[in-house]
């Protein structure tokens, strides 16, 4: 029934595909605003998309909307349009997109207004204070260090001092003394430390970037070739273009956040601002706010970030493009650097994708003629990119995962006085409790997988769910007392190299040591007073860092992707391998990488290693080509899962027939159901089915009439399911 009511169309924080009409107040609220409305018995906050006369229902049995948040839009349409197109691209209801779009406080309809924070204010050194020489205020330690810290990362928050280890007593002393003030959150930045010293290669690569202009630009650098200082002067060129420009820089990961955050204020002063999850509820507000007003001038963020509202946008730039991080992995999943060069294009800017490695996707893209090229093949230090050599790692096992040569190497270049990093991407005491007697192995009861035993505190653990249980002291097959650990974790080789070298610090950076807020930044200020140490960790060392005094990389294990069951393993091998050794030799010393391997001869290794990450992702490309898989062909992916594996299946199986009822030319191709490469996860049975296209296009089209499809049916309300469009991960 046609009816003339007004009404207003409404997206909501629930898992429904479709807007739902309401009846509107006089006047009507704006497209982006807020309002409250009942929902399912529920007071739900929702974002107004649209006004409308027309609607399907009795009129009688819409609701009114409870009451009016805003009165402005909270989110500008150019935002709007972008999150409604991801939406529709990702397959995802727009009220859960709108969600992960928002701060918490202003998903709980919060005012979207800057709340007063002593942990957000920011504190500056005052001229007196940048005047003081190196060292002063020895007597006061306190003191000392938040001269120290202001003077290495510029205006620094409470909270950001907090977790350095400075107190309120000894902030306080400082502003008595007229050496440190709060720091004014300026319009317009100001250079606070002169740009450095372009080598040529870096200056065509900023001469190429023009503001004001979409074009994307792959900034290809190899590890330590100066990309950061490309991102800076890029920055700084788009902010003299326009005074009241913005900058979005994304990175993979929170511990990046931090060094990345006291670059940028360095250069820029207060007017850089961050916005990620490690950050209370406050402080992401505050963020929002200072992005949406156009005080801050450069937004640095982790992957939800390319939502942030921007005043003046100016310029994207995701660092480490390649990494997986930027693929979310439930819920949206939303690709935030996929993302990015929409939101460019939408609003004509340049977007820069920064990488050592770049991922297949955006190296064909860029041979295609679709991304602009740039390349930095040179180091910003005198020093070559450090060769990588390679040791069988057979010999390893009786000093838990390491060869004499690696000890021998770590005792050299830690008793030069120059620091080492041990590379091991497992974290926990050992992967394995395994049974003397009968070869048992101790296996997680809810998943697929084996408990990982940890020392500190003493218990076993699996990562996957988080299923966590005492040690056994008896094997659960044939009761023997005789369980041993196998194999080497990040604890574990800790636990070793601290006896093997008990005069040198072992600092251990991994998901467990970094836990705590603030504690993974007291870490790498460890690091960086330069010190003798041997670092040891897990892939959060391998992304971006820059550590001058580490000359010697020692990489553990790498050997699963080589014979991984993802297509996409080889590649992140080759990324990983490459991203790590580029930690060694970045400042005046030289460096060193040991590779240990028990499969040093394998051909796409040997291809790394001797040609180069170019040549190894080209024949990857090319491997890429013969079997269609991405980038050359388009996937999506149909996840289901239940307690009983029939249910999950019984599932798939109706929707690949409801698939095939659609399939009308043979331009998808359909595979499964089939087991996720871990089957069984948190108690659940896991399956899927992919389906493939030469269009993206035409999947698109296609997986939007089947989700249609099968939403009507009632399966599709008691199996929990989901839809991944372009997926990073085929588990």
């Amino acid at each position: 029934m046609m009816t003339s009511a007004p009404f207003v169309l409404i997206a909501l924080p629930v898992p429904v595909r479709t807007l739902f009409h309401y009846l509107a107040p006089t006047p009507a609220p704006i497209p982006g605003a807020r309002v409250k409305v009942t929902f399912g018995g529920r007071s739900l906050v929702g974002i107004v998309i649209a006004s409308t006369d027309q609607c399907d229902f009795d009129a009688n049995k819409i609701k009114p909307i409870d009451s009016v948040i805003d009165h402005q839009p909270l989110i500008s349409n150019h935002l709007l349009e972008f999150i409604r197109w991801a939406a529709d691209y990702y397959q995802a209801p727009l009220g859960e997109a709108l969600q992960a779009a928002l701060p918490a406080q202003l998903r709980q309809g919060n005012p979207a207004q800057h709340k007063a924070d002593s942990n957000t204010q920011l504190w500056d050194l005052t001229e007196e204070g940048r005047g003081l020489p190196t060292g002063a205020l020895k007597r006061a330690r306190q003191q000392a260090g938040i001269i120290s810290k202001l003077q290495q990362t510029g205006a620094s928050s409470w909270a950001e001092l907090k977790a350095a280890g400075c107190s309120r007593e000894a902030l306080r002393a400082l502003s008595d003394k007229k050496l440190i003030q709060p720091a004014t959150e300026q319009n317009t930045p100001t250079i606070r430390q002169s740009p450095l010293t372009l080598n040529t290669e870096q200056q065509i690569a900023v001469d190429a970037i023009t503001p004001n202009e979409f074009g994307v630009h792959l900034l290809d650098g190899t590890t330590g070739s100066g990309k950061t200082e490309v991102y800076l002067q890029v920055i700084a060129l788009a902010l003299a273009a326009d005074p009241q420009a913005q900058a979005l820089v994304l990175v993979p990961e929170i511990g990046l956040t931090p060094q990345t955050l006291a670059r940028f204020r360095r250069r820029f002063g207060p007017s850089v601002c961050a916005v990620h999850s490690g950050l209370n509820d406050t402080e992401r507000l505050n963020s929002w706010v200072r992005a949406a007003q156009g005080e801050a001038r450069v937004v640095i963020g982790t992957r939800s970030a390319i939502f942030t509202p921007l005043a003046t946008p100016g310029l994207i730039i995701i660092d480490e493009e390649h990494d997986g991080s930027f693929k979310q992995q439930d819920g949206f999943r939303y690709s935030a650097r996929d993302l990015a060069v929409v939101r460019a294009q939408k609003l004509n800017i340049p977007l820069i994708l920064g990488s050592a490695t770049p991922s297949l996707e955006t190296l064909h893209n860029a041979q295609n003629g679709r991304y602009q090229h740039l390349h930095l093949t040179r180091r910003a230090t005198a020093n070559p990119a450090t060769p990588i050599e390679v040791i069988d790692s057979q010999a390893a096992t009786e000093h838990h995962g390491l060869t004499p040569e690696a000890l021998e190497a770590l005792a050299r270049h830690t008793n030069a006085g120059n620091q080492a990093l041990v590379f091991l991407n497992r974290r926990g005491f050992a992967p394995i409790l395994q049974c003397r007697d009968c070869g048992h192995q101790l296996s997680c009861p809810h998943c697929d997988a084996r408990l990982t035993l940890h020392r500190n505190p003493y218990h076993l653990h699996c990562h996957h769910c988080d299923y966590q249980q005492a040690p056994a002291k008896r094997c659960e097959s044939c009761q023997s007392h005789r369980l041993e650990p196998l194999g080497a974790g990040t604890e574990r080789s800790e636990e070793y190299l601290s006896r093997a070298f008990p005069s040198t610090p072992v600092i251990r950076i991994d998901r467990d040591s970094t836990r705590n807020k603030g504690a993974l930044d007291a870490l790498i200020d460890r690091v960086h007073e330069g010190e003798p140490c041997i670092l040891v960790g897990t892939q959060m060392l391998a992304k971006g860092h820059h550590f001058p005094k580490v000359t010697l990389v020692v990489i553990l294990d790498v050997d699963s992707g080589l014979f991984s069951a993802d297509f996409r393993g080889p590649e992140r091998m080759g990324q990983l391998i490459t991203q790590v050794a580029g930690r060694a030799g970045r400042a005046e010393q030289p460096g060193q990488v040991l590779l240990q391997s028990q499969h040093g001869d394998h051909p796409l290794l040997q291809l790394l290693l001797n040609q180069g990450y170019g040549q190894f992702a080209q024949a990857l490309l090319d491997e890429r080509e013969l079997t269609l898989m991405p980038p050359l062909a388009f996937l999506a992916l149909l996840r289901a899962d239940a307690p009983n594996p029939g249910a999950a299946m019984a599932f798939l199986q109706q929707a690949r027939e409801l698939a095939e009822s659609i399939q009308t030319d043979q331009q998808i191709q359909i595979l499964g159901p089939m087991p996720a490469l871990m089957e069984k996860r948190g108690q659940r049975f896991r399956y899927l089915l992919q389906f493939k296209a030469l269009s993206r296009r035409t999947l698109s089209v296609y997986i939007r009439q089947l989700i249609a499809l099968i939403s009507a049916q009632k399966a599709s309300r008691t199996t929990r399911w989901s839809i991944d469009i372009d997926p990073q991960e085929m588990g």
